[in-house]
């Protein structure tokens, strides 16, 4: 009997499962014939359905047992060992799961839905963020969505940013809005707190791509892709200027980006005004206000609003205040 077949019968076929779905113990002999092997070698050939480094994760956890001890990866196996592995289910198996997370509403028929998105809520799935999403929320609040790509979403806000966005209900709807983002007839406006007195309006025509050297982070980059932000001063104060900012493109980071660029970061940017700490604020002071696109089904124009959010409204407040 060849090593492969040994394996599988070796497994205890009550709790066999895939990898996406394990939700139950795993109990296996390690075969005579990988004796002297290194632990974390012989486990990936038991479990082909894991990765050698998850399955070293999880010996480093203790999720994996030999003769009910927890060996290091490098320690060898000499054969006849009883191994209890209890899988972790991949977080990613969860990104496509319908959950009950309350959201906000402001439009919806059968072909779009408007979203005033709170900060806090992240878009879409994706790495240190597979559920819990805007993604998750509207799996369950129209499980039709879960035949559109990404669940009609075809824009994002930032975790922290508050505000409107627009998710397609049918595959026709979704083409047309990104179409109408691809050349740039969705309006979008944000109103924004800064550090500083931006004296005037203009706007910044700057390309924007990853950092050189940090890659969580966007910069203005002559390689980039083109970004162009229009901004205007709507009141100013002691130590910040309240700004409405259109944007033309609709790039990672890009009003942060800009901002920041023109000496003139967000309050409560973690990211991109870190070194600014007053006044604070817990997040990026950054929320979408307005939108505006044509109706994918109408033809016609349509346009929504989502007010300042109480907590930038007490900024403001705020800022008013230590004048």
């Amino acid at each position: 009997m060849n090593t492969a077949k040994k394996v599988i019968e070796n497994y205890n076929v009550n709790t066999l499962a895939t990898a996406a779905h394990v939700t139950a113990p795993v109990h296996a002999k390690v075969p005579a014939d990988f004796a002297g092997q290194r632990s974390d070698y012989a486990l990936a050939q038991m479990f082909p359905e894991y990765s050698r480094s998850r399955l070293t994760a999880w010996l480093k956890a203790g999720r994996i047992t030999l003769n009910g001890a927890s060996p290091a990866p490098k320690d060898k196996v000499w054969g006849g060992e009883a191994v209890l592995l209890n899988a972790e289910a991949d977080p990613q198996t969860s990104a496509f799961r319908a959950e009950n997370i309350p959201i906000n509403v402001v439009f919806e028929d059968a072909h779009i839905i408007v979203i005033n998105k709170p900060a806090g809520l992240v878009v879409h799935p994706g790495s240190g963020n597979w559920d819990g999403t805007l993604l998750n929320a509207l799996l369950q609040h129209a499980p039709a969505l879960a035949q559109i790509p990404r669940a009609g979403i075809v824009h994002r806000l930032d975790k922290d940013t508050s505000g409107l966005l627009v998710v397609a209900k049918t595959l026709i709807a979704q083409t047309a809005l990104v179409r109408q983002l691809q050349d740039h007839s969705v309006t979008r406006e944000y109103v924004a707190v800064v550090h500083g007195f931006l004296q005037k309006s203009g706007m910044v025509d700057a390309p924007i791509g990853r950092h050189k050297t940090q890659r969580t982070r966007m910069a203005v980059a002559p390689n980039g892709k083109a970004a162009i932000t229009h901004y205007e001063p709507i009141e100013h104060y002691l130590q910040a200027t309240l700004v409405r900012c259109q944007l033309e493109t609709g790039r990672t980071h890009q009003i942060r980006v800009h901002l920041m660029s023109l000496g003139h970061p967000l309050v409560g940017d973690p990211v991109y005004g870190a070194n600014r700490k007053t006044p604070a604020f817990p997040r990026q002071a950054l929320h979408a206000q307005k939108l505006a696109l044509t109706h994918p089904a109408t033809g016609r124009r349509r346009s929504w609003n989502a007010p300042i959010p109480a907590d930038i409204k007490e900024l403001l407040v705020t800022l008013e205040n230590a004048e």
